[in-house]
């Protein structure tokens, strides 16, 4: 069963904003989607985790980490799609495979290309989904994400 994530226009854009400014077209950045438990399919809020980061990639930050694993928790959400950014064209690398933020069966992994500085959209994107053997796989992204 495909389950297709719904995120709104605005939260969309502000993902891209922030991937950008961030980014500074020079790093790596990454943005979390957070929906409710109790809804699934919805994202409700675009988290950017405290990280460092390169040209090459980025590291996020074991306090932040442990806080924000509280903070879902508490609000009865959870991490959706991770999404993050590559300097070139948009793949899962070994270390993207090696370490998601979330190692969970059907999980999203989506790359945007360019340090996200083309077009606000899934032109050249990448997204790849978890599988029961822990292995990733590209999947279609307009069968896995929606814009509401």
């Amino acid at each position: 069963m495909t389950v297709t994530v719904k995120i709104s226009r605005q939260l969309f854009a502000q993902s891209f904003e922030q991937l950008r400014c961030c980014g500074a077209g020079r790093r790596e950045c990454q943005a979390l989607w957070v929906g409710p438990w109790s809804d699934p399919e919805l994202i409700t809020r675009m988290v950017h985790p405290t990280h460092s980061a390169s040209a090459g990639g980025f590291q996020l930050d074991g306090a932040w980490l442990t806080h924000f694993w509280t903070e879902l928790g508490e609000a009865g959400e959870g991490v959706r799609v991770q999404v993050h950014t590559h300097p070139g064209a948009a793949y899962h690398s070994a270390t993207d495979d090696a370490f998601p933020i979330l190692a969970v069966p059907g999980f999203l992994s989506l790359v945007i290309p360019r340090f996200a500085t083309g077009d606000i959209g899934f032109d050249a994107a990448f997204l790849a989904q978890l599988d029961d053997a822990g292995r990733w796989s590209e999947v279609s992204i307009h069968d896995h994400l929606e814009i509401i």
